[in-house]
């Protein structure tokens, strides 16, 4: 997986994955059988209840676990459908209640602006490099993104004008890494350590969702949708590989739905 450039996030969570198929079976790959296979997934559907995605996760992990030692796995070592789930986002006055409770801090601030304003990953941002970033430009070099590839996303002045007021108070940077955001020892910010500010503001904002950077990434894709964006200026900003993932924000644009149902509707 590492020399297939894939993510540091995805290869841990493989191997947590491999790990876990092991202990539940118990036995060796070149012994495992069908009914191992069936005894497994019904481990994940019935006891510990997740989801299809990551049903689909856990299965494509074990495969590439087969392969990888040459092993033939049981026939019936099969990935359920993915369902296609309207993502969670937010309303603008639960966007502009979140920037509002972050712009107490001005790293939190700076990393609430990113996520609603550029729409990028949180593998992303915590990769971001100081040199990563123009602020009189206001645009941002995406490294190595999500298949490898290098995109360039665009800062609000807003946004631009946070991540200047967070350099300015940035704190020195250890063992020389060039990070934009750093924790409090100077070292690059964790993802975790990300999700937990989000959530930790979205619950000081009073917002009952459950909210992710993810969720932040959604509310940026649906607002560009609500204000008249082409589906692939959407997909470029996103840096999605493929038009259909970024379809999905077709189907939570109430708003048109019922501007084009009004023109539409026959009249009897």
């Amino acid at each position: 997986m590492i020399s297939e450039r894939k993510s540091p996030h995805t290869v841990r969570q493989y191997i947590f994955f491999a790990r876990k198929f092991e202990e539940i079976c118990g036995k060796n790959l070149d012994r495992i059988e069908k009914s191992d296979i069936d005894r497994f997934k019904e481990f994940l559907a019935m006891e510990k209840k997740y989801s299809k995605s990551t049903q689909y996760s856990f299965i494509k992990a074990i495969q590439l676990y087969f392969r990888s030692t040459g092993i033939t796995p049981p026939r019936n070592l099969t990935a359920p459908k993915r369902g296609r789930k309207v993502p969670i986002f937010l309303t603008d006055t639960e966007t502009k209640r979140m920037i509002e409770i972050a712009s107490r801090r001005s790293r939190e601030n700076a990393i609430i602006q990113m996520f609603v304003y550029t729409g990028i990953r949180i593998s992303e941002l915590c990769s971001l490099n100081v040199e990563d970033v123009d602020l009189e430009e206001r645009v941002v070099l995406v490294r190595s993104g999500k298949g490898d590839k290098d995109r360039m996303v665009i800062m609000s002045s807003s946004c631009a004008d946070a991540v200047r007021r967070y350099i300015s108070t940035r704190p020195d940077a250890k063992d020389g890494t060039h990070a934009l955001f750093l924790s409090r020892n100077g070292r690059r910010l964790e993802p975790t350590s990300v999700q937990r500010m989000v959530k930790r503001i979205a619950t000081d904002a009073g917002i009952e969702k459950h909210v992710t950077p993810h969720v932040l990434r959604h509310t940026f894709a649906t607002r560009i949708l609500r204000n008249g964006g082409d589906i692939r200026f959407i997909q470029k900003l996103l840096g999605h590989a493929s038009l259909s993932t970024t379809e999905i924000y077709t189907h939570i644009d109430d708003r048109m739905l019922k501007e084009m149902y009004s023109k539409f509707m026959p009249d009897y």
